[in-house]
């Protein structure tokens, strides 16, 4: 098996470049602020019952609805308010109650004594939450990658997905689709699915030729063992930043045409040219659900997923009210 690349670190330097450089949610985004002043007003909403099938395999809830059994949120979002253990289980009785059933990881919490998959796994457990997916670097070698399907397998994740690489170097991406394709493949012996997570650079780094990361990407992964989440907020940016006339229509196709099963979606929003007036934020800012630009009841009427994951690295508000203002918005989008 091949390994050699630092996936710990290049997770590191993910989680220290993700802070990127309004539509009739404004009320819901007040709403999420007033809910973490008066948590216990908040209750989880119950499930929808039926199930629907998308495009790449992906399953919704009742046509034109997203599942809110399928939200979740990516916990890089609450970082700043998780830093000590009682932080920590604070933010999971908020999420609990804010009707999150589901969440994705950006590793453990050792500085608040949650230092093993065990530990933090029994936290979730005690509040309905499932770790359903995790973000995990490429292991630099075999121990590391059994102790990061190890950990997985303690969660009972469905999926576990390299967040970032970064190379002008074709032949670096050329190695690191060979690294996945294996990883890949030990995963799904141990009952994992897993994905790739982009970000906006694998659309406008040319390798030579005109070829970019997302052109290796997706001719040299495996489709038979790894599936794409697609950040939407970084493919829309792909699309901006690519020149494209038409950035929504650029996510899209980026969905509609890869080889490759989206069965996850990180369903982040984009400021558009009157944040910073009304937010203090600048335009093209990450932005909470529904008071950015991106139309993602157009991309889900076309492309559904398994799994719709909340995130904002840069929340406009308070990362709690990020993540109910997340929820409200999924959770009555109508498509």
């Amino acid at each position: 098996m091949c390994f050699g690349y630092d996936g710990d670190a290049a997770l590191r330097e993910s989680l220290e470049k993700k802070g990127a450089s309004r539509r009739n949610l404004l009320r819901g985004a007040a709403a999420g602020a007033a809910g973490v002043a008066t948590l216990g007003a908040v209750a989880p909403a119950s499930a929808h019952p039926g199930k629907g099938h998308g495009p790449h395999g992906g399953h919704g809830g009742r046509k034109g609805e997203v599942d809110q059994k399928l939200i979740s949120i990516q916990l890089y979002t609450l970082r700043s308010a998780m830093t000590t253990n009682a932080s920590v289980l604070q933010q999971l009785d908020q999420l609990a109650k804010f009707g999150y059933s589901r969440v994705e990881r950006a590793g453990l919490y050792p500085d608040a004594g949650l230092d093993t998959a065990a530990k933090l796994k029994a936290e979730l457990d005690k509040r309905g939450i499932w770790a359903s997916s995790s973000h995990d670097g490429i292991s630099p070698d075999a121990g590391a990658l059994q102790k990061k399907l190890d950990d997985a397998n303690t969660f009972r994740q469905k999926y576990i997905v390299v967040p970032y690489l970064n190379s002008d170097k074709l032949s670096d991406w050329q190695l690191w689709a060979e690294q996945m394709n294996k990883e890949a493949a030990a995963a799904k012996r141990r009952g994992l699915k897993y994905g790739y997570h982009n970000h906006a650079h694998e659309f406008t780094i040319d390798l030579g030729g005109g070829t970019t990361p997302w052109d290796v990407l997706t001719s040299e992964l495996d489709r038979r063992l790894v599936h794409l989440e697609v950040d939407l907020y970084w493919a829309y940016t792909g699309g901006v930043n690519t020149g494209a006339a038409d950035p929504l229509a650029f996510a899209n196709e980026v969905i509609r045409t890869a080889p490759q099963e989206v069965r996850q979606y990180h369903v982040k929003d984009r400021h558009g040219a009157d944040a910073a007036a009304l937010y203090a934020q600048q335009p093209g800012d990450m932005a909470d659900l529904g008071l950015g630009v991106i139309d993602f009841p157009a991309i889900f009427k076309k492309h559904q997923a398994e799994e719709y994951i909340v995130e904002n690295d840069t929340p406009d508000f308070k990362p709690a009210a990020t993540a109910n203002t997340g929820f409200r918005y999924l959770q009555g989008l109508e498509f």
